[in-house]
């Protein structure tokens, strides 16, 4: 009997290229999603340490601590919604990775305290969703 031979299945790994909406500058520190590495924020976006010192180390995510920015790029932002946070009740939306779409954090939509009114506009993002880039040292 005659053995045809059929052509060995050739392996080809497919890679998708990343494709981000925003690149923040290589010559600025960022942060940027510790899963898929998309750019997040630009270290001068992070509340000013000298000003809210005191407000950084209170920041706590679902899981664990986290830091408030000014303004992020390469996120996504679910409905806001009404939540009792250790600082009160705020109407916060959920943030995610436009790339990943790994959930983040959240964003200050309105806050109910006048003390807490510093925070409306603004973005938490849990220290376990990203990594340090770009001329950290």
């Amino acid at each position: 009997p005659e053995l045809s031979e059929e052509p060995a299945a050739e392996m080809v790994k497919m890679t998708k290229s990343k494709t981000f909406q925003a690149y923040l500058p290589n010559c600025h520190r960022t942060y940027s999603c510790i899963h898929c590495r998309a750019h997040l924020a630009n270290h001068d976006e992070l509340i000013s340490k000298a000003m809210y010192s005191f407000f950084l180390q209170s920041f706590q995510g679902s899981q664990g601590r986290a830091y408030l920015f000014n303004s992020v790029v390469n996120v996504g932002c679910g409905p806001a919604e009404e939540r009792v946070l250790l600082t009160g009740l705020h109407a916060v939306a959920d943030i995610y990775c436009e790339n990943c779409k790994t959930t983040l954090g959240w964003k200050y939509e309105h806050a109910f305290e006048s003390s807490q009114k510093y925070k409306e506009g603004k973005f938490i993002i849990e220290l376990a969703h990203m990594i340090k880039d770009n001329g950290w040292e």
